[in-house]
């Protein structure tokens, strides 16, 4: 068996021992962050915050949405309600909390889904209550149509 020893001078070795201090606390909160689940908490009070989202999530859309409209998140959900906060819970979001409660959805043309560009079909909402992110998606409403997450794949 051999063992091998180094000899570290105390300063290069506390630096050593910092850094990898400091990766492994990196690592930690990394790992912690993606395996919570939860998405990120995202304040959409202006036009200019949403716009700033649609365009993080890779998204091209119109300047202004095309519609705006206030719904009450129902207290006793069917499937479709079930099965669509099944997609919310899939991005870190939970509509579950908020039954009962009033939210906005605003609605934007995407015009750069791919196989779609342009096209009048495919929109982004961004369902929003008190000014925070609580949920959406981007979607075709054509008969043949589709629903995802947010971000653009």
């Amino acid at each position: 068996m051999f063992i091998k020893t180094f000899k570290v001078k105390k300063k290069a070795g506390a630096a050593v021992l910092g850094i990898l201090l400091a990766a492994l606390i990196a690592a930690a909160v990394l790992i912690a962050r993606a395996s919570s689940g939860k998405a990120d908490i995202y304040t959409l009070k202006t036009e200019e915050d949403r716009q700033a989202f649609i365009a993080e999530m890779g998204w091209e859309a119109d300047e202004e949405y095309e519609e705006c409209k206030v719904v009450l998140i129902p207290e006793n959900w069917n499937d479709v309600y079930t099965k669509y906060n099944e997609l919310q819970k899939e991005q870190g979001f939970d509509l579950e909390k908020y039954k009962g409660r009033t939210c906005e959805i605003y609605s934007y043309h995407i015009h750069n889904y791919e196989g779609y560009e342009d096209s009048e079909d495919v929109y982004i909402d961004l369902y929003i209550c008190d000014g925070v992110l609580i949920g959406g998606d981007v979607c075709c409403t054509r008969l043949d149509g589709f629903m995802q997450g947010l971000r653009k794949a």
